[in-house]
């Protein structure tokens, strides 16, 4: 929170972090250092991420000196790259040069709707033409570029969340997160809930939106890092956490639901047997969580059958009747 002079109603990076302070410098080089052991030296593309705040909000002194800490490890080819997270009105051409000097090679920003009303209501203090500027800047100068949006916002809607998306892959967007709002203690977005001004989406609503979405960016070709917030140890135990959808496997849900949406026209078949073939990365979603596709097919059919093949990629399926 140190780098950023606003306060969005949802937001406490302490709690959704887990973290208190922000590291040393000394720190980052031991946290760098420690990491590097556990990963194979060959065929490995190792990278080093300043999150959990507005990194470009920093001093520039400071976030030099971050910078700094981690360019030896370039230099020595450990790492290959740094990527960062800020805000989209704290991105210029000053900002990228120096990035840029350190081998930063992606920038994130944490755009969360591309709807001005939306952005508003949540005190964000950007507008979404301020995230469509910040992006062309990254694209131009040749650098990765990262969007985070958030589902359920105050104002939201699952259309206004399609919306966002689409205005994510016109603006080229390489690396996507998606996270439902979820209702943090001690926020001004828990005062809105307990006097009923504010509902979170159910986690039904949010997995429905965050489906269509992702299918939209999977379409677009656009890469998927995250979907939903990592579980901290206070979401995990419920100490920050008041209300909203969270699960600890929020993706899996999510992509569960995608495989029902896909599987589900099935079951009209008068066969008594059906045997479906998939990608093996898929096999798991397939199925679905608690076996839940499954069930929905075994309603309808006598035996179901589940098989992988290496010829399949992503969602492809085949399937046989009996």
């Amino acid at each position: 929170m140190e780098a950023c002079p606003f306060h969005c109603i949802y937001c406490d990076q302490v709690k959704i972090s887990g973290h208190a302070k922000m590291p040393g410098f000394d720190e980052v080089k031991e946290i760098i250092n420690k990491h590097l052991t556990t990963i194979p030296a060959d065929h490995s593309v190792v990278e080093v991420g300043f999150f959990g705040g507005t990194f470009t909000g920093l001093n520039r002194e400071i976030q030099e000196n971050y910078l700094k800490v981690v360019f030896p490890f370039i230099q020595r080819g450990k790492i290959s790259s740094v990527r960062i997270s800020t805000r989209p009105d704290f991105i210029d051409q000053i900002v990228v040069d120096l990035l840029k000097k350190y081998s930063v090679r992606t920038i994130e920003l944490g755009a969360q709707s591309m709807d001005d009303d939306v952005l508003l209501q949540t005190a964000r203090g950007h507008t979404a033409e301020d995230v469509a500027n910040a992006a062309r800047l990254i694209k131009m100068n040749q650098l990765r570029l990262g969007l985070q949006m958030m589902i359920g916002l105050p104002g939201d809607s699952k259309e206004k969340s399609i919306y966002t998306a689409s205005k994510f892959i016109e603006l080229a967007a390489d690396d996507v997160r998606i996270y439902p709002t979820l209702v943090i203690r001690g926020t001004w977005l828990e005062k809105l809930f307990q006097t009923g001004e504010y509902r979170p989406l159910s986690l039904g609503e949010a997995i429905v939106t965050t489906a269509g979405v992702i299918q939209m960016f999977e379409a677009a070709g656009t890469n998927i890092i995250r979907v939903g917030l990592h579980p901290s140890e206070g979401l995990i135990n419920g100490e920050s956490l008041v209300a909203g959808p969270f699960h600890n496997s929020f993706r899996e849900l999510v992509n569960t639901r995608i495989w029902n949406n896909l599987l589900c026209p099935l079951c009209s078949s008068p066969a008594n047997e059906i045997t479906l073939t998939v990608a093996p990365r898929e096999i798991n979603f397939a199925v679905g969580f608690n076996k839940s596709n499954r069930k929905m097919l075994e309603a309808s059919f006598q035996k179901v059958v589940f098989k992988t093949s290496d010829s399949l990629k992503n969602r492809e399926f085949h399937v046989d009747y009996r």
